[in-house]
């Protein structure tokens, strides 16, 4: 069950940037500069996936693994998913489920998602409205099972469980300095401050400019993957996914960021 567990991550890590990608090149020309039209994308590149996951046509197998290894479709399982894509002016952010994306700027953290708990207000209403209940089960859970309230998968859930994101769109300014991307494991034993933090000082730790350019990337990774130790030393007891992305003024021009999950 785990490993079709991780499937449905890989898919979301292979597939939703390009599935994206797609759906904003069906934007009519200037409707990119609408946050409507870019929550319209988000829902459809979500829906898109989420249907990839159900009847498993996403499913790429390992070149490493024999197809008769595979397990069989099961639809007792999901991912959470966040997205970000950055422009020069501005930063897009998608979510669903309880992965989250948090901004620094002028080092203060603002987060740009709300977890999907499920005993989250709005959430609660929703789900006993369709018919469902949330349980309280080592933590409120959607029938008893789920600690979550939207996700990539997870059939056997719906209607409870829905993989609709929520979509925030933010003009940058010069302030930003980095864009946090992460799961529960992470945000579980870390705040928003002390992540933030930490990423700012790794991104202001590189040399003269020519070499932070040169570094930037390095500097990111090193973000990450302290992070994720902290989250491991804290004794976290669920996946840690991290993407730090620098948005200091030399990095302007990149055209997107990653998309990455949480099984």
């Amino acid at each position: 069950m785990f490993f079709r567990a991780l499937q449905v991550a890989s898919l979301c890590s292979d597939r939703m940037h390009e599935v994206v990608a797609e759906e904003v090149e069906t934007l009519a020309s200037g409707a990119a500069t609408s946050p409507q039209a870019w929550r319209v994308a988000m829902e459809r590149s979500f829906a898109r996936v989420d249907a990839e996951a159900v009847n498993g046509s996403g499913e790429r197998p390992s070149q490493d693994c024999r197809c008769e290894l595979q397990p069989p479709r099961c639809d007792h399982v999901g991912s959470t998913a966040v997205v970000a894509v950055v422009s020069p002016t501005r930063i897009v952010v998608a979510n669903c489920g309880d992965s989250r994306a948090v901004l620094c700027r002028n080092g203060a953290p603002i987060p740009l998602s709300s977890d999907h708990k499920p005993d989250r207000e709005d959430e609660l209403q929703r789900i006993e409205a369709a018919g469902g209940r949330v349980i309280y089960w080592d933590g409120a859970r959607v029938l008893g099972v789920l600690a979550m309230s939207r996700a990539i998968g997870d059939s056997y859930l719906k209607p409870y469980v829905i993989s609709e994101p929520e979509v925030t769109v933010l003009d940058r300014e010069e302030g930003d300095e980095c864009l946090i991307l992460a799961s529960d494991g992470l945000w579980d034993v870390v705040s928003n401050e002390t992540a933030c933090d930490i990423a700012r000082m790794c991104l202001q730790g590189g040399g003269d400019e020519e070499e932070e350019v040169a570094g930037g990337d390095a500097s990111c990774s090193d973000a990450a993957v302290l992070l994720t130790k902290l989250a491991f030393a804290r004794h976290s007891a669920d996946n840690i996914s991290v993407v730090v992305v620098d948005l200091r003024e030399k990095w302007k021009t990149a055209p997107t960021t990653p998309t990455r999950k949480n099984s």
